[in-house]
């Protein structure tokens, strides 16, 4: 027993010492909580000239860390083991952290900057009166395809990507509302349907697109259909902007009938350490002149309409990435469905990963 006690009082002992030499070792290079910023983002996603001028003018050291889903964004800050003091989570994900207490309620008159913010993208459903969020980029779901292998114009709609004649050769985003959805709108269904008879029709009408999808993937999409190595996919419209880009042969395309538009937007996690450098970092990508600079490295749609006017002619007027009024009017928010209607999708979409396999 003397033995166990002294065991567990030298690992007290070493952890103690650890903790004290990280501590120590951070505040020799300066990081401590008080000058530090955590923000934890998506994979390029913020110029990082932006950070350095951030660190120079507000004096606050960045520390940045990212995720590659929402998912796992939400785990890893409803788990608390790491704080962070600006996140970026999409429209859904941010209503479920509302109803789950994890965000912090935004003193407003600590803001500047909401002016320059379009009306349209204030006081959507999800946060109404922006009590949790900040606008930080807008966009899409959308088709892109090569004019070198299909004929311009020839894909319009989602039913389009049902063609025989693209067998094997459609490349697929990796995500269960993103495949269910589009299904769900080919049907002129909302995205968001909890109908049990809508969502079995659409599960098997994606079962009828197996024999097109060349690979259900992430980010490899951008690498795939520069270098042409499929003629079509589904994909985000900042990625298609990259897309667009690396070949001038790629046009992107927002179905008519109905698809999803996206909203991510700065919260608040409630553990967080630094208020002041959180709002100090929002109030700074206010700005219209570091909004339309991340615009523009991004290739993501800016929500702010004083940094739109700072943007080329060429970028504000193209109808892909700035879809018109009417468009927009045939536009989805992706809803927080609940844990029981997220299952049902995630079932479908992995039953039709394994199927196609």
């Amino acid at each position: 027993m003397k033995r166990l006690i002294t065991l567990v009082l030298l690992i007290l002992m070493v952890s103690g010492g650890i903790y004290f030499s990280v501590s120590q070792l951070n505040k020799a290079q300066g990081i401590t909580s008080d000058n530090t910023l955590s923000l934890y983002n998506w994979g390029d996603y913020i110029d990082p000239a932006l950070i350095t001028k951030f660190e120079k003018e507000a004096g606050y050291r960045v520390s940045y860390e990212t995720f590659d889903s929402n998912e796992a964004m939400y785990t890893k800050i409803e788990q608390g083991g790491t704080t962070y003091d600006l996140a970026v989570p999409s429209e859904y994900m941010i209503q479920r952290m509302i109803k789950e207490n994890l965000l912090v309620k935004l003193d407003h008159e600590k803001i500047a900057g909401m002016a320059n913010l379009d009306e349209q993208f204030l006081n959507k459903a999800f946060d109404p009166e922006n009590q949790y969020s900040i606008p930080y980029f807008w966009g899409t779901l959308g088709i892109i395809y090569n004019d070198k292998f299909i004929a311009e114009d020839a894909i319009q709609h989602w039913d389009d990507l049902w063609n025989p004649d693209l067998k094997n050769d459609v490349m697929l985003i990796d995500g269960a509302r993103e495949i269910m959805g589009l299904s769900l709108n080919s049907l002129g269904h909302s995205l968001n349907s909890k109908d049990q008879t809508e969502l079995e029709a659409a599960a098997e009408k994606l079962d009828g697109l197996t024999p097109n999808v060349k690979a259900i993937v992430a980010d490899e999409i951008k690498m795939y259909m520069i270098q042409e190595e499929s003629s079509v996919a589904v994909t985000f419209s900042g990625e298609a902007a990259e897309m667009l880009d690396g070949n001038d042969r790629l046009h992107y395309v927002i179905p008519s009938e109905g698809s999803n538009v996206w909203f991510d937007n700065f919260v608040i996690p409630k553990t967080a350490e630094n208020l002041d450098a959180a709002y100090a970092f929002i109030n700074f990508m206010l700005e219209p002149e570091n909004a339309a600079q991340n615009a523009e490295y991004v290739g993501y749609s800016t929500p702010n309409k004083v940094a739109m006017e700072l943007l080329p002619d060429e970028i504000t007027e193209d109808e892909q990435f700035y879809p018109d009024s009417k468009t927009m009017e045939n536009l989805e928010v992706y809803e927080d469905l609940g844990r029981k209607y997220i299952g049902i999708y995630n079932d479908f979409f992995l039953e039709f990963k394994m199927h196609r396999n």
